[in-house]
């Protein structure tokens, strides 16, 4: 009786995605990962800017912007917690790649205008 292999759990979110979403960001020496909200979040200046839960981009745009994000055909409020996170919106992961660097440029944009952690 041999024991047998760990198998090593997938993550709860979509790695192709998160590749995707570095493609958009590019080569940043100022963005930073890291596992949060049961994903993985992209962190600007200390800000999470966006990240990826499941399948779908975690979006920051900011409560100025958040009704106009919702407007979007793709975005859905971010309400894990069961309540929607104000400034913060879903939007679908299968979206193509140049939705998807829209996307990320509008969150860096608004994370750009806080103030540094």
């Amino acid at each position: 009786m041999g024991m047998k292999p760990r198998v090593k759990p997938s993550p709860r979110y979509d790695e192709a995605l998160v590749e995707r979403i570095r493609v958009a960001l590019g080569p940043r020496p100022d963005v930073s990962e890291r596992k949060m909200f049961g994903g993985l979040a992209f962190m600007l200046g200390g800000h999470m800017t966006c990240g990826v839960n499941g399948g779908d981009l975690m979006a920051r745009v900011g409560p100025e912007q958040y009704g106009e994000a919702l407007d979007e055909p793709d975005a859905r409020p971010m309400d894990f917690t069961g309540r929607p996170l104000k400034g913060f919106v879903y939007v679908s992961g299968a979206i193509d790649d140049q939705r998807l660097a829209t996307w990320v440029e509008r969150c860096v944009r608004f994370t750009s205008s806080l103030p540094p952690k």
